[in-house]
């Protein structure tokens, strides 16, 4: 298929999922509800036209959009955060062939300089809080998790935006806005923050699965990864015995949002105010009795052996470094075509047998646990617009993303050049060249951290599709139908009410942004003492440690997290 036929049938598959985005999680059981206290009327449906959203909405005018652009009189600077990931293999921020892409088929038209500027991954909050110092913050803030939104408008970081200003600069984003039923979650305190990224398939993680050795547990009877924690700690003290492998399960230092995720040790059908109060992603809720059996879980680990002593002081590097090198049993990742890492591996292991760990889809009643796990939002990057940033800043970002968002631009910038980048498959499917090292090198993941500000995944075709063209190349083995395998048996346990997506509050919580730096490294030292600490001296530790934490704020964002709920300023659980 020639190059501008397979962009206009890939356009068209794009503009489809961008419209029906929605659809894929609408069977879930357990996602929020679509009502977010202050933001009521946002939720309703779209004009027949597809022009028109609710009240709440804006109305998109006859030649709104890029026809009307005109460019700036005067130069003007748009800097666009990037996440920094200290990835080796990938090209540097800065020294991208995509940014200068962009720059000649966007920002030489309209006079605007685009500056990327690096955002440290493991250290989000700080990165954007010494810019804010500086003065220096990027044009657009933008970031995955509400909380970490809420802060930054608390902290004065962003500015409200006028939506049907926005429509009419970005009527093509605005209206996948209004189609996937995002404009819910774009205000806060009643005003409007945030422009929300699309996010297919959001019930499901199946982008990143955990890699393992089937080889070693071959080696010692098991045909496939257990389900059980009792078949699974048989397992590990019979690699330990074989002498196969010291520390099966490695481990790397708790650091950051999203650790301790306790989806499979909470009490099913779920407590909605439970949820609301404790369920939180970014701040673990040391204290409460799921964190208490996840954590009891990792002690347990821990003092049988099957975690490196010194997990501690292991970053994420390291650990990936110890399964390259055989001295763990499983590492877990995100997908992409290009995963040099995977290279590394197969060079250093030959003839490794590695599989992809299906989900779990039935309870382990023994362990009184379930194979939940968090589901995504539904929606993907959330933006919000610098306080510092001027009227013709932020306008050039409304500009930006409305480019982005555009088929053939977001194609290019997902899948590169044909013969380079990808190679067009028996399906007229664009498939990524894994193995391409020239001067069109794509960024971390596709360039993903570049074209997240429109949409959250590279949608083209059925979901086997999807998978297809996002699983690794160019190695050994084609780990495909296994992660298909592994997404199937995630929907499946959402259809169970199994895949929870956290709680959204429509106020800021202002004892969370006081707190959430203090609290996550609190938690860093108090976890490992726990997880250190002999079995019977486990429970007495644990009460200590949480008290302490609650005195130390947690305590208060469990009060204003209450308050807030049962005002009705959340959204709320499925029914």
């Amino acid at each position: 298929m020639k190059k501008n036929t397979l962009h206009k049938t890939m356009a068209l598959s794009l503009a489809a999922v961008m419209a029906a985005g929605t659809i894929a999680g609408c069977g879930s059981g357990k996602d929020t509800a679509a009502t977010t206290a202050g933001s009521e009327a946002a939720n309703e449906s779209a004009a027949a036209e597809g022009t028109e959203a609710a009240s709440s909405g804006a109305e998109i005018t006859p030649g709104a959009g890029i026809e009307a652009w005109e460019a700036f009189s005067e130069n003007v600077t748009l800097k666009i955060p990037v996440y920094d990931r200290g990835m080796e293999g990938v090209p540097a921020i800065g020294e991208n062939y995509w940014e200068t892409w962009v720059q000649e088929n966007f920002g030489d038209k309209y006079n605007i300089t685009v500056e990327y500027v690096p955002i440290t991954r493991s250290d989000v909050l700080t990165a954007y809080s010494l810019l804010a110092a500086a003065e220096d913050l990027p044009t657009i803030l933008m970031e995955y998790d509400y909380p970490k939104q809420a802060q930054w408008v608390s902290d004065g970081y962003l500015t409200s935006y006028d939506l049907q200003e926005f429509a009419e600069i970005a009527p093509t984003y605005y209206q996948a806005m209004v189609d996937n039923n995002l404009l819910q979650y774009s205000e806060l305190d009643g005003d409007r923050y945030f422009a929300l990224a699309n996010r297919t398939y959001y019930d499901t993680s199946y982008t990143f699965v955990t890699f393992y050795r089937q080889d070693w547990l071959t080696e010692v009877g098991y045909d496939s990864y257990p389900t059980t924690w009792a078949e699974e700690k048989e397992m590990l003290q019979k690699i330990k015995d074989a002498g196969i492998c010291d520390y099966p399960l490695g481990g790397h230092m708790i650091t950051g949002a999203g650790v301790d995720q306790n989806y499979s040790f909470r009490s099913y059908p779920l407590d909605e105010e439970n949820w609301a109060v404790y369920g939180d992603f970014a701040i673990p809720a040391l204290g409460d009795e799921a964190n208490k059996r996840y954590v009891e879980r990792e002690n347990e680990k821990y003092n049988l052996g099957f975690l490196d002593p010194e997990y501690y002081i292991t970053d994420a590097e390291t650990e990936k470094a110890n399964f390259i090198n055989g001295k763990c049993i499983q590492y877990g990742a995100y997908i992409s075509a290009d995963m040099d890492w995977l290279n590394s591996f197969y060079q250093t292991n030959p003839d490794a047998d590695v599989r992809v760990k299906i989900q779990a889809t039935t309870e382990d009643p023994e362990a009184n646990t379930v194979p939940a796990f968090r589901a995504n939002n539904p929606y993907g990057m959330m933006i919000g617009f610098s306080s510092q940033a001027s009227e013709d800043e932020i306008k050039a970002a409304m500009m930006y993303m409305e480019w982005m968002i555009q088929p053939d631009n977001l194609f290019t910038m997902q899948w590169g050049y044909e013969d380079d980048n990808y190679t067009v498959g028996d399906n007229d499917l664009p498939v990524s060249v894994g193995d391409y090292s020239g001067d069109h090198k794509q960024g971390y993941s596709n360039n993903k951290d570049y074209w997240a500000v429109a949409v959250e995944s590279r949608d083209a075709g059925t979901i086997e599709d999807i998978i297809k063209a996002n699983s690794p190349q160019g190695l050994p083995k084609d780990f495909s139908q296994e992660i298909i395998d592994n997404y199937y048996a995630q929907k499946e346990c959402s259809e169970k009410g199994w895949a929870i997506t956290d709680c959204n509050f429509a106020v800021v919580i202002e004892s969370a942004s006081e707190y959430q730096a203090t609290l996550t490294s609190l938690y860093t030292e108090y976890r490992d003492k726990l997880t250190m600490c002999a079995p019977e001296e486990f429970d007495a530790l644990y009460d200590q440690l949480a008290q302490e934490y609650s005195d130390a704020g947690f305590g208060e964002i469990v009060e204003e997290r209450t308050a807030a709920y049962e005002e009705g300023h959340s959204t709320k659980l499925a029914e």
